[in-house]
């Protein structure tokens, strides 16, 4: 299994979501705080709606900038707290389509698409 990931989040009818054909994704909505830290994170990525770049892992990567901490389960979800943001936000269970157990640390990195 792959220890990087990369997915391309955009906006789709206001709300931010990405397809990874590989796993069977479609339009994957990112909701309940994620959606907020995603606004944040990628202020000033030019044009981040129609797309951006997020690399993620499980385990710290040269150039990651983001750490999400794992807090608790719910709803086959699990929710992740960023120190940075001061928040929490709800990765729904796709999280199981990139890793077998929810990640006790989440690793990321945004950047604009090339």
């Amino acid at each position: 299994m792959n220890s990087l990931y990369v997915i391309v989040p955009y906006k789709y009818e206001g709300m931010w979501v990405f397809d990874d054909p590989r796993v069977g994704l479609v339009r994957e909505p990112f909701i309940a705080g994620i959606d907020t830290m995603i606004d944040r994170l990628v202020a000033r990525i030019p044009d981040a709606d129609r797309g951006f770049r997020a690399i993620f892992s499980a385990a710290p990567f040269p150039g990651h900038t983001e750490r999400l901490d794992w807090r608790r389960e719910e709803s086959g979800g699990n929710w992740y707290y960023s120190d940075r943001f001061e928040m929490e936000g709800w990765l729904c269970p796709a999280l199981f389509k990139y890793f077998t157990a929810a990640p006790k640390t989440i690793y990321v990195q945004v950047e604009p698409r090339s």
